[in-house]
């Protein structure tokens, strides 16, 4: 055509030079992120936001910076899994997220309401268009991984996610009371119309560990969520127990102090090497040697060297 013009938004010819534009979002001139991953379930209650905040603590723990942008606009819960009171500050041009005690970054809508116990009562596409503008209008910095804590199901804030914000993968996330198999098909033919990779699923609930014998109870029975992800070819990334102490430091806004068995190689690694207690927690993916020490004595009841010292 002799006459285009070439700007094919204000045109609505229906040619063959006719270009499909992206609605992937640019993110702010100051965000330099390096990879981001949504995690997603069919339904709410499954402990989406609890897997959102470990994994942006282990990433944190191995060295890596991490951050998590809240895309849960009328069910924000991040900022009291990290104990995060503080507003958020800005200016004209951007906004900044809140950091917490380890260094992780944060936005959520509650950083920004007047009163964190306030509704958010938006229609949909200013819910939409608020989960985007934590894209575009955050000044993150320097990200390794940003965890996005996406809203349950398929709808207007999720779509908006997947078509502007470029994920690298997404999380699945589920319980064995769920119909896990439909919740699986959904998630992988969302993420396959829109062109993301499933990183895997990632099973809550899924057992009681008895506190004397230490015996897995499967509550809900056993095996669900691994036989649906290996019918579409994903991997079972973990099986997470009901854990009250766990649901008790997000209560009280410290997940970032859970233990786990990654400090069983910092344990190993103590005993069996002449490796200083430094060179050990860096190993361990620690940065921070004091909240090494005070994460292992919480653990272990005495300090990495003292631990040493009685092997």
């Amino acid at each position: 055509m002799s006459e285009c013009t070439h700007d094919c938004g204000s045109c609505s010819a229906n040619c063959s030079e006719r270009k499909q534009e992206s609605l992937v979002a640019q993110p702010h001139k100051d965000s330099h992120i390096k990879k981001v991953i949504g995690v997603v379930s069919g339904k709410g209650g499954v402990g989406k936001s609890m897997v959102t905040s470990m994994s942006a603590v282990l990433m944190n723990r191995r060295g890596y910076r991490s951050a998590v942008l809240d895309a849960d606009i009328t069910g924000p819960s991040i900022p009291q899994a990290f104990g995060l009171h503080e507003k958020a500050q800005g200016n004209e041009t951007e906004i900044f997220p809140v950091t917490t005690e380890t260094g992780i970054k944060v936005i959520s809508v509650n950083l920004l309401l007047p009163d964190e116990t306030d509704p958010v009562i938006w229609r949909g596409p200013i819910i939409a268009g608020t989960a985007k503008q934590f894209w575009t209008d955050v000044a993150w910095g320097d990200v390794d991984y940003m965890f996005v804590d996406m809203p349950p199901g398929t709808g207007d804030v999720p779509l908006t996610v997947f078509q502007s914000i470029p994920l690298d993968g997404i999380i699945v996330v589920t319980s064995p009371q769920e119909l896990v198999s439909m919740v699986v098909e959904k998630a992988v033919k969302m993420a396959e119309k829109m062109d993301v990779p499933i990183v895997g699923v990632v099973e809550n609930m899924s057992y009681v560990a008895c506190p004397d014998c230490g015996k897995k109870i499967y509550l809900f029975g056993e095996g669900k969520s691994e036989e649906a992800a290996k019918r579409h070819n994903l991997p079972l990334l973990a099986q997470m127990p009901i854990d009250p102490k766990l649901a008790a430091l997000v209560d009280a806004g410290k997940i970032e102090e859970f233990e786990g068995t990654w400090l069983n190689a910092a344990a190993d690694a103590l005993r069996g090497s002449s490796d200083t207690v430094l060179a050990v927690a860096e190993q361990c993916g620690f940065e921070n040697l004091s909240y090494f020490n005070r994460l292992f004595k919480k653990r272990y009841g005495m300090t990495p060297r003292e631990y040493r010292a009685r092997k």
